[in-house]
């Protein structure tokens, strides 16, 4: 499969995973009254596991063992945490943005890193 395409997959793969995310991020700063920055990272894992189902099948379709692939794609996975918890914190905690317009910002660019990563080393 061509990178665009790949990456379109990818992108699409990561509506679902972001849905999750942003279900569990309005539940928790709404309906909990939690703070913005704790409850996105909440999200941030139960979208990471919806997106490695996805990708690993979908996306990349790898054959990589899932002893290995698992590892790595939660490795990944904790880099765009940290590229999230960074963003977020800049956008919401230092720059008092709204945040779902800045989750949203933020879920384009940790996309962008996240897909290299694993199309290079988790399931290439």
């Amino acid at each position: 499969m061509s990178t665009a395409r790949q990456l379109a997959t990818y992108a699409s793969v990561g509506v679902g995973a972001t849905l999750a995310h942003y279900a569990i991020l309005i539940a928790l700063v709404e309906g909990a009254d939690w703070r913005a920055v704790p409850a996105t990272l909440c999200g941030y894992v139960v979208g990471g596991v919806v997106a490695y189902l996805l990708n690993r099948r979908h996306t990349f379709a790898s054959d990589r063992p899932h002893s290995e692939a698992t590892w790595r794609f939660a490795l990944v996975a904790f880099v765009g945490f940290c590229v999230t918890y960074a963003l977020m914190s800049l956008f919401v905690d230092r720059w008092s943005a709204p945040y779902l317009p800045a989750q949203m910002v933020t879920t384009v660019l940790a996309m962008f890193v996240t897909f290299a990563l694993n199309r290079r080393w988790t399931f290439g």
